[in-house]
């Protein structure tokens, strides 16, 4: 089980209540800002502002709001100047976490993030000390109720994806960034409604932690960095065993 899907459901229901706060459009104008800034306003050419307005959209942030971010990114606008960083660092028990991260302060955010690890359990390293462990993956999911896997199967590997798994009620397909958009495409011209699309940080391999207790500090030390205004995304290694999703359920 790789828990990316089940974290990323508890992620989206927690995201509706932070939409109504204005907290979660902030964070994906900022998204869009600097992928505008790196790769251009036009969506069609730019993977990156392409899949930022996506989950803009499935959030329904309004469109003068998407528009006015795009302008800022491409400068038609002023704006602050936001730094992409990643922050790397270690949860209770050892988990290893990764921390996506726009600023317009480094020293400001860095310093947040680090009492952060350390109010809860962890520590922030150095960069790279756990970089390694994860990588980039486009990830899609599709309901499993009334689809056929075999079909699906054979849609999304023609399509250019990689692999394809069961996850409880949904099916979760795997493709290289590359091939996202083309996956994506492929599967709502068969008519395959997508439940989901990410393109995030994927543990290579997932630990088990020492105990429940362990992992629960590790997933409050995860939301509670994902809390925080700058980040826009947090990673683990850490296995969400039935316990923790029991546990997280409640």
């Amino acid at each position: 089980m790789s828990g990316h899907s089940h974290w990323a459901t508890i992620k989206h229901k927690k995201g509706a209540i932070d939409a109504k706060r204005g907290k979660l459009w902030s964070k994906l104008s900022r998204a869009i800002i600097v992928a505008a800034k790196n790769g251009g306003g036009d969506p069609t050419m730019n993977l990156k502002l392409r899949y930022a307005i996506d989950k803009a959209r499935q959030v329904s942030m309004p469109k003068d709001n998407i528009e006015r971010a795009i302008k800022r990114g491409t400068g038609e606008l002023a704006g602050d100047v936001l730094e992409e960083i990643m922050y790397e660092g270690f949860g209770p028990g050892g988990i290893a976490i990764l921390v996506e991260v726009l600023t317009d302060n480094r020293n400001r955010t860095g310093g947040e993030v680090r009492k952060i690890f350390e109010k809860g359990g962890g520590n922030m390293g150095s960069a790279g000390c756990v970089g390694y462990l994860f990588e980039r993956k486009g990830v899609i999911t599709v309901s499993a109720a009334g689809t056929d896997e075999d079909t699906l199967m054979a849609i999304a590997l023609e399509a250019g994806a990689e692999d394809m798994k069961r996850e409880g009620e949904l099916f979760e397909i795997l493709c290289e960034p590359t091939q996202f958009s083309k996956v994506q495409e492929t599967l709502t011209a068969n008519k395959i409604l997508i439940t989901s699309s990410e393109l995030p940080m994927l543990a290579k391999v997932h630990v088990d932690a020492p105990d429940v207790e362990t992992a629960m500090k590790t997933c409050k030390l995860i939301e509670a960095l994902d809390d925080h205004d700058d980040v826009q995304n947090v990673y683990s290694n850490l296995n969400m065993s039935s316990e923790i999703l029991a546990e997280l359920s409640k």
